[in-house]
């Protein structure tokens, strides 16, 4: 069955995180994503990740995890026919991403306004750290600077350790996933009306977004969000619990969730203590119930009460590493993993995480493995290369 995004065009100009992780999206939707990098080294995530000798290849993991399902092409847009042969490949697309700073695209002369005058029907999205205008619009912005400013590492941590840097790039993740969001919702007014868009998404905004509950409840109701370690300010008990073995997550939120919590740990009388009787008294007792509560679940280890729990509809989980939650059932049964047994300049087979959804007319999934630089310049480029020009003036940089 033809995929969602089946016949759209994209052309990625993005580096590192936001950008290729927007339009790894996309490619798993069905659109042919074609990533344009610079001749010299491409995308710095082709030389990012744990790995140093994929990084000497060109081949960095944090290139491979976010771009598989992608043709690579090689255009130097700081030439003139770099310039020449990009704008004829824009007349065959629907979309182009760039997470470059504002201005460096219209230095270029291939502004959003520019590419647009010239294809009225493209969808433009350009990616920064603060956006298209403000203040802070021309500050270089990584993940870790967004995390801070946007507030997240002040509720990150507990009172001793915060402020506390998230452990995983939440933000340059917020920021793509955000992008592909627009443009998907750009694409299909552009299906009905023809229209094009420029989208301008901000990674500070995007990562305020996510935020949800600690900016709301600031903005509606006054409360300054503060850090609380591994407890829930909603509720009570609700957060991460000492047993014989391993943390337990238990987020009994509702009274008879919490009220059957006690009787499994053989505690029925806290139910009906002052202290802990109802919702709002818990959340004021809440270090009071959590000492309550960890000197019964001690007595088992976290993976039999997470069990017994979720047996009686308590939610409960285990707190798991990286390696255990990837080896989970739920995730193999779900196909979340995707394996390549080959692909150029790796040697070794490569597992990409796929898109986080299932679909009934098909699974996203990348069609093939991350490109090697420039790998796809004579079945792209070929096409729409300006009249008189070949291949090989375009490699050694001549001018059109």
């Amino acid at each position: 069955m033809a995929k969602l995004l089946d016949s759209v065009r994209v052309l990625d100009l993005t580096n590192v995180l936001a950008g290729p992780i927007c339009c790894y999206q996309l490619g798993q939707l069905g659109a042919e994503v074609i990533k344009v990098e610079a001749p010299a080294g491409g995308d710095l995530a082709r030389q990012l990740g744990a790995d140093a000798e994929l990084n000497r290849h060109n081949m960095g993991i944090s290139f491979l995890a976010q771009n598989a399902g992608k043709k690579s092409v090689c255009l130097d847009l700081k030439t003139e026919l770099g310039r020449k042969t990009f704008l004829n490949l824009v007349d065959t697309a629907d979309v182009v991403v760039e997470n470059f700073r504002p201005g460096v695209m219209e230095r270029l002369g291939l502004s959003a306004p520019s590419l647009r005058a010239r294809k009225p029907s493209l969808i433009y999205c350009a990616i920064s750290g603060f956006g298209q205008d403000g203040p802070l619009r021309d500050n270089p912005a990584y993940d870790q600077i967004i995390q801070g400013l946007a507030g997240v590492m002040s509720v990150t941590g507990d009172e001793q350790s915060a402020p506390l840097r998230v452990g995983y790039p939440v933000a340059d993740t917020m920021g793509g996933l955000t992008a592909a969001f627009a443009i998907a919702a750009a694409l299909v007014r552009q299906a009905r009306t023809g229209d094009g868009e420029t989208i301008d998404v901000s990674m500070l905004e995007a990562t305020l977004v996510s935020m949800g509950w600690n900016v709301s409840n600031y903005l509606i109701g006054a409360v300054e969000p503060r850090p609380m370690g591994n407890q829930n300010m909603t509720a009570a008990p609700s957060g991460a619990f000492r047993t014989a073995k391993g943390l337990l997550n238990i987020a009994a939120n509702r009274q008879e969730q919490f009220e059957k919590l006690c009787v499994l740990i053989g505690r029925p009388e806290l139910s009906s203590d002052p202290r802990f009787s109802d919702r709002e008294a818990r959340k004021v007792n809440r270090d009071a119930l959590s000492a309550e509560l960890e000197a019964p679940l001690a007595q088992r280890p976290a993976a039999e009460w997470a069990i017994a729990c979720n047996r009686l509809g308590i939610p409960a989980g285990e707190v798991l590493s990286v390696p255990e939650a990837l080896a989970l059932p739920q995730i193999a049964s779900r196909d979340f993993i995707k394996t390549f047994e080959a692909v150029p300049g790796v040697d070794r087979p490569v597992r990409v995480s796929r898109a986080g959804f299932r679909l009934a007319s098909g699974d996203p999934s990348p069609a093939c493995p991350p490109p090697t630089l420039g790998q796809h310049n004579v079945e792209i480029l070929g096409t729409v290369l300006p009249p008189g020009v070949s291949l090989s003036d375009l490699e050694n940089g001549e001018a059109a």
